[in-house]
This record gives C-alpha cells, sequence and structure tokens, in this order.
C-alpha cells in the first residue's frame, strides 16, 4: 500500500525495475484530488498526472455551480426563459442524471437546488423552515424540473440544478478513459476521500487495499479494488444545528427534509458517476430498500449504521474482498489510502446538502 503525501510529485520504484510510481495531489472541485500512477519513467508519469489534473479543471468549468462562469451556471441563471444552448457534455450528463433519478426512485435528484438553498438560509439564521416555504421550494423539484432537448436546455422558472453528487464521478470516469487512452495501465483516483477510481492492479501486484472507515468514527474494516469505481456518503457527516436539534446535509428529495438518521454507506460499480448517484439515494431510501434498489441495477454496497448496524448486498463481499476489522486497522492497511466520508466539506457538495 502507498503512503503519499499532497501537493508534490513524487517518484520510486515499483512493481518493474523500469518502472516507478508518481503521485500528486491538487485542489479540484473543492476538494483534494490525488492521483497515483504506475508510469514507465517520471517524466511521463508526470506529464500524464498534468493532463489528469487539466481534466478535472476542464470539468469543473461546465459543471460547478459554485463558478459564475460554468455552463451549469449560466443555464441555472436562464431559468425561465426556454431552451438554452448547452454544451453536450453537459446535455449529456443531465440526461444520465435524468436516468439516474428513475433508477432511485426518485431518492436521487439534481434539481434540489431550490431546497439545498432553502436549508442553507435556514441553517445561517439558526431558524428551520416554515411549512409553507418548503412547499414553494418542493414545488420547483422533479421531473418537471428542467428537459434536455434538440433545442437546447430548459430550466422551469424557479428551479436549479446542482450536480455536485455526481460532477465528482464524471470527471473521475472521463480521467480514467483518459488514462486507459495514454497506456495507463494502473492508478488510482481518490477525491476527496469519498469518490475513487482503482484502474488496475496497485504497484507490485494485487488490488488496491483501502482502509474503510465506520459511521461511528472507527475503523470498518478493509476493501480492495481493481478496475471499480468506490463513492462513499454519510448522513450526518456534516451537519447543521438549528433550534437545538441536529440536521444532516443530505436531503430527501421527495419530501425535502434533511435526514437525521446517522449512517454512511460505499458502492461499488464500474461507473464512477451511476456510484455517486446510488450512494446517495441509499442513504435516503434507508438501509434495506437502499440495498434493493443498488442490487438492482447490478452495483455492489455496504451500509453502515451509527448504531453499528450493517447491511450490504450480496454480492458486496466478492466485489470488493471486504476484511471486517472492527475498530482497530489493521496492520497492513496502516499507511494506506484512508476513505473518510467525514473528510474537510467539499465547496461543490452532493445534490440534498444544506450547508
Amino acid at each position: 500500500m502507498l503512503a503519499l503525501g499532497l501537493g508534490a510529485c513524487v517518484a520510486f520504484p515499483a512493481d518493474r525495475a523500469e518502472s516507478v510510481v508518481v503521485s500528486d495531489g491538487r485542489y479540484a472541485m473543492g476538494t483534494i484530488l490525488e492521483i497515483t500512477l504506475v508510469a514507465p519513467d517520471p517524466e511521463r508519469g508526470r506529464a500524464w498526472l498534468d493532463a489528469f489534473f487539466v481534466e478535472a479543471e476542464r470539468v469543473e468549468q461546465w459543471t460547478s455551480r459554485h463558478r459564475e462562469d460554468s455552463a451549469l451556471s449560466r443555464l441555472n441563471a436562464a431559468a425561465g426563459r426556454g431552451p438554452q444552448p448547452t454544451p453536450h457534455e453537459l446535455a449529456d450528463l443531465l440526461t444520465r442524471a435524468q436516468s439516474w433519478s428513475r433508477e432511485t426512485g426518485g431518492a436521487f435528484d439534481i434539481s434540489v437546488g431550490p431546497l439545498v438553498a432553502l436549508w442553507k438560509g435556514a441553517s445561517a439564521r439558526g431558524v428551520a423552515p416554515t411549512a409553507p416555504d418548503l412547499a414553494v421550494a418542493r414545488a420547483s423539484v422533479g421531473v418537471n424540473a428542467f428537459r434536455v432537448a434538440p433545442t437546447g436546455v430548459e430550466v422551469a422558472a424557479g428551479a436549479a440544478l446542482d450536480l455536485g453528487a455526481l460532477a465528482k464521478g464524471t470527471a473521475l470516469d472521463r480521467i480514467v478513459a483518459l488514462a486507459r487512452a495514454q497506456g495507463v495501465e494502473k492508478g488510482l483516483f481518490n477525491f476527496g476521500q469519498s469518490s475513487l477510481w482503482a484502474l488496475g492492479s496497485a504497484p507490485g501486484g494485487g488490488p488496491w487495499r483501502l482502509l474503510l472507515r465506520s459511521a461511528d468514527g472507527g475503523h470498518a474494516g478493509v476493501i480492495e479494488l481493481r478496475d471499480e469505481a468506490a463513492s462513499i456518503s454519510a448522513s450526518l457527516g456534516q451537519w447543521s444545528e438549528i433550534g437545538g436539534r441536529r440536521y444532516g446535509h443530505v436531503l430527501d428529495p421527495r419530501s425535502g427534509r434533511p435526514l437525521l438518521r446517522d449512517a454512511q454507506v460505499v458502492v461499488l460499480d464500474a461507473n464512477a458517476e451511476r456510484a455517486e448517484a446510488l450512494s446517495t439515494a441509499w442513504l435516503v431510501l434507508g438501509a434495506e430498500a437502499g440495498a434493493e434498489r443498488v442490487r438492482a441495477v447490478g452495483a455492489e454496497g455496504l451500509w453502515l449504521g451509527a448504531d453499528g448496524g450493517r447491511v450490504s448486498t450480496p454480492g458486496w463481499r466478492d466485489a470488493s474482498g471486504f476484511e471486517d476489522t472492527g475498530r482497530a486497522p489493521p496492520d497492513g492497511a496502516r499507511g494506506g489510502q484512508p476513505m473518510e466520508p467525514r473528510a474537510a466539506p467539499d465547496a461543490d457538495t452532493e445534490p440534498g446538502r444544506a450547508g
């Protein structure tokens, strides 16, 4: 396993005499993107790293809701003005987002922008939204919030789209596709320790072994990844206190209210974007219903409740090589890449985050 510091590119011998491991971490999409690659030489490795960070920046330019010049921000600003010319990459992503929403029965929905704004304001004031205010925000969320057509994308008046839960998955899928096209065979792509893509095997052979945190802050176990993506979401990883009550940052798009249960989930899939949508939806749906939905679409995952309860899909252990370690990390996991959904808040948060 690797333990590489952020912010500097390093190189050292890998699994073949003519190979090196290169790694770098840079701020991207509101968090830290850390990339570790096996390269034929340091120069090629650094060139690959630069290209992949450029791709992450490019995706942010059309998916960020925090950048006024992004394609998504311009689209939201034009809500209620009819179809707007939209980059094909963004239009395609919005179409896929609609698919993820249908697959999750509405538990995942990128049109939650009005609800996010409502609860963010409530958190700032320390006063919960009134029932009328909640009803107004909910009226702008759902299947009628936007439409993708050949003439462009039309966002309904009062609606706002939020791609936070998909954008990092989108970037990872695109970066891995670029890596494969350039001949990269082994790499770990880690967005904020909550969105990951493991390409090929780790240096020295074998899968990438990663330490999984439990919902109570302990260590749940070690998972092994090879040629698959992982998304980790926590319902109370970030929270606000309003009127003496703790509210989670993940919202149920159907009720418009924040989740109160404390849990986290990890979803494995061959597509990082879909894994992101499924991990958020699982938190909303609950342990059993969420596991059934994840299983139905062919992904695998694990629910970890703060009370110690666990629910997994039937193929979870085979897909993850999960080793239950309890609270103490195993010797083989020391120095590894920990997956900590309770890390510093991302600026581009997932749909359903209230601040």
